[in-house]
């Protein structure tokens, strides 16, 4: 059963138990009356208005223990309740957090003189005026600061100029002497000559 249903319960119970025992104290309220008017009322409507009054303490016993029950529930929803909100809440911190990050870092790149989407620029407004001008402010001097030029570190060298390996291979000088070139009909003729 779930929370919502079993407190829809028992406030329905704890309503018919109130009404109940309202009933039953009016009773005992007249035969109380009754007892105190009636000649012998006393022994003629005692044992009623006793039964009576055990009937209120059951009526009321059973009403103390289902709103302890109801406290429980109220408890527990509570609990569950809590527990949604802080999911929230801590979703909500992170996603501030995660803002923050951005804001501070649009910020940075202002002030570097670099140049942000408007949105980022807007996103920034929106959060501090003040932080938008600093910002804009530091990064127009940055800007128009006189910035040191240097000369590259690498002389001036000129690129070199590759030759195509397959050219470079082929033009190449042999390293050693190779075996002496004879023609194939002079070894067929040599080989011939000898039988």
């Amino acid at each position: 059963m779930k929370i919502g249903e079993a407190q829809e319960i028992y406030r329905e119970q704890i309503k018919n138990y109130r009404l109940e025992k309202s009933i039953v104290s009016k009773q005992l309220q007249n035969l109380r009356s009754k007892m105190e008017h009636t000649p012998g009322g006393q022994e003629k409507y005692g044992s009623e208005a006793a039964t009576l009054e055990l009937t209120l303490q059951a009526l009321d016993e059973k009403q103390n223990e289902y709103q302890d029950y109801l406290s429980k529930l109220s408890e527990q929803y509570c609990a569950y309740w809590n527990e949604a909100v802080a999911d929230q809440q801590a979703d909500a911190a992170q996603d501030y957090a995660a803002d923050m990050g951005k804001i501070m870092e649009v910020a940075r790149r202002l002030m570097r003189g670099a140049i942000v989407p408007a949105s980022d620029e807007k996103k920034l407004m929106e959060f501090s005026m003040e932080m938008y001008q600093t910002a804009k402010n530091v990064g127009a001097m940055v800007r128009r600061q006189k910035r040191e030029k240097y000369d590259s570190l690498w002389d001036d060298e000129e690129e070199k100029e590759y030759a195509d390996p397959r050219e470079a291979a082929e033009n190449a000088e042999v390293s050693s002497e190779g075996p002496e070139v004879v023609d194939a009909a002079a070894v067929t003729a040599s080989v011939g000559g000898q039988e």
